[in-house]
């Protein structure tokens, strides 16, 4: 349940008193509250409902208490016997989307207002959310308190921004959502691969940015980019539960109107010929799913791709994929010295990558200490299963 609706409940509390330190708080004690009554009193009809009105009246109750907040003693007895819902004010209407749009404010760095959007509202641990960003835990964590500090002197006022503000806080929203999505596609901790709740709420956020903002093509992009991978899921875990790779997925199971549709919009995107990382990855992503099986895909066209991608985006991770896609046109040994000069110590992929290029170059004795580095620095039991299986074939 927490997983569920801690964001959503943070959100409506935000949009109530305009205060996230006091929504989050709020909702951490209506949390606490549920762990001590729901096991002997069971769970009500509503769990979320009560979490949100638990949280509501915390708050009211720690306003009426601070008299020094006088203007919000005023709010809350206000809100307190007010039978009617908010108001809904501004382009932006789910509650969800007003927050991310709320918290990614241009007075952090883009980085901050990921990190911190994240945290209040993606389900996200601070530890998910360092591997998200291939920092240390401890890093992350002082970056979160600086941004929260950096908003309170600062005096950054919670509130929706204006349609005129929508595009400048645009790449934070949509590196939120994209997070969200890869965490849900790829748990970073935990026994389960896929997280399906996290998936859902993401293309749900990049369906409504898409319909907020139709005519922007990294928007688009970003929910094409989504769709295609989200088509994969099914077949991306064996009955057992255990990863399957790309090259061995069974593609009947592969949704094929989310395909349709990832494409489409792939297609509107190259038609306004405005190319950006989003789009790129969903193209990318569009030439998979054209491929009747793994041997046929179209690995020249995909390097292209990255190409374009590194240009765009020229970060580690970019580097590595495409560095996976020179193995399939140029053989692992063009591949390995590309992966080699990448500064990603700390990302279990880097190291999982550069096991496999080794493998099948012959080098088993090298393969096996990289997969020993790549399951060391994965959190989540089903990618090191897969890891350990990959390095007892060697």
């Amino acid at each position: 349940m927490f997983r569920e609706e801690y964001g959503r409940a943070v959100a409506v509390l935000v949009r109530a008193f305009g205060d996230i330190d006091l929504a989050e708080e709020a909702v951490q004690e209506a949390f606490a509250v549920a762990v001590r009554q729901w096991p002997d009193a069971g769970m009500p009809p509503s769990p979320a409902g009560w979490i949100i009105t638990t949280a509501r009246n915390r708050a009211i109750d720690r306003l009426r208490r601070e008299s020094s907040r006088h203007e919000r003693h005023v709010r809350a007895v206000q809100l307190y016997d007010a039978d009617e819902p908010l108001a809904e004010d501004g382009p932006v209407r789910d509650d969800r989307l007003r927050l991310i749009f709320t918290c990614c404010h241009p007075a952090l760095a883009v980085h901050a207002q990921v990190a911190l959007t994240l945290r209040l509202l993606g389900g996200l641990t601070t530890a998910e959310i360092a591997r998200a960003f291939l920092v240390p835990e401890s890093t992350m964590a002082q970056r979160l308190v600086r941004a929260k500090s950096k908003i309170r002197r600062a005096r950054v006022p919670y509130r929706v921004p204006g349609e005129a503000e929508l595009p400048e806080r645009l790449r934070a929203v949509l590196a939120v959502v994209y997070l969200i999505f890869n965490e849900g596609y790829a748990a970073s901790s935990g026994d389960r691969l896929v997280r399906e709740d996290l998936c859902a709420e993401a293309i749900r956020l990049g369906r409504l940015l898409a319909a907020l903002m139709p005519d922007e093509p990294e928007v688009k992009g970003l929910l094409a980019l989504m769709l295609l991978i989200e088509a994969r899921r099914q077949a991306r875990t064996g009955q057992d539960g255990g990863l399957v790779p790309l090259a061995e997925q069974d593609r009947a199971l592969w949704d094929r109107t989310l395909i349709e549709e990832g494409q489409d919009i792939v297609r509107w995107c190259l038609r306004r010929d405005t190319p950006g990382p989003y789009q790129v990855q969903a193209a990318i992503n569009a030439v998979h799913g054209d491929a009747p099986s793994a041997r046929e895909t179209d690995w020249r066209q995909i390097l292209r791709l990255y190409d374009l991608l590194l240009a765009l985006d020229p970060t580690p991770v970019v580097a590595l994929n495409r560095a996976v896609a020179v193995a399939e046109v140029e053989g692992p040994e063009a591949a390995l010295p590309l992966v080699d000069d990448l500064d990603a110590d700390g990302y279990h992929l880097f190291h999982a990558v550069r096991a496999d290029l080794l493998r099948r170059l012959g080098r088993a004795t090298e393969a096996a200490q990289a997969y020993e580095a790549a399951i060391a620095r994965s959190g989540n039991d089903v990618e090191r299963k897969f890891l350990r299986a990959a390095a007892q074939r060697l």
